[in-house]
């Protein structure tokens, strides 16, 4: 009667996806010609690698004509994301930060674009975390100093990859 006794509804839940995926998709474009030549550099040019649309890479085996470079690196970066996508961030002495998966998988996140962008990286990376997802870092559960608001940017190109997944670049290596 009159609403006395109706609960209140709880707020609605953002929708799950499977594999659970950041909120954040940002519209920060790192230019991959030079994630190409970073990553060339730190493979002393001694790899193949695949570099997908928003700049995640997959490092090759030897010997992989151009369809199946592109099949291997969609196979590793869809067994990265679906799995839980555990993340080894690198600071580079060149001052950007390479991101490790699993299955031979990185992203980049180079140095000047964030600082170009860090007000937009600063604001939004608590919606670079997956659905429910909680990482513990040495400041606590879900905070982060610069370096892991840095990586989480980075990881969210990752994610959008994982949705969409296309090579876009195939690096030979030297020899």
């Amino acid at each position: 009667m009159f609403g006395l006794f109706n609960k209140k509804q709880p707020p609605p839940e953002r929708p799950r996806q499977l594999p659970p995926v950041p909120d954040w998709r940002p519209q920060i474009i790192q230019p991959l010609e030079r994630i190409v030549e970073r990553l060339r550099f730190y493979t002393n040019g001694a790899r193949d690698f695949a570099v997908f649309e928003h700049g995640t890479a997959a490092i090759l085996p030897e010997g992989l004509s151009d369809g199946e470079a592109t099949k291997h690196a969609e196979l590793a970066l869809h067994s990265v994301f679906h799995a839980h996508p555990d993340m080894n961030p690198m600071n580079m002495k060149d001052g950007n930060i390479l991101i490790q998966y699993n299955h031979d998988v990185a992203s980049l996140v180079l140095s000047d674009v964030v600082e170009q962008n860090w007000a937009e990286i600063d604001k939004q990376h608590q919606r670079a975390l997956a659905t429910s997802e909680v990482l513990i870092s040495s400041l606590g559960h879900n905070v982060f100093d610069d370096f892991g608001k840095k990586a989480l940017f980075g990881r969210c190109f990752m994610f959008m990859d994982a949705q969409s997944p296309r090579v876009t670049h195939i690096e030979r290596h030297e020899g």
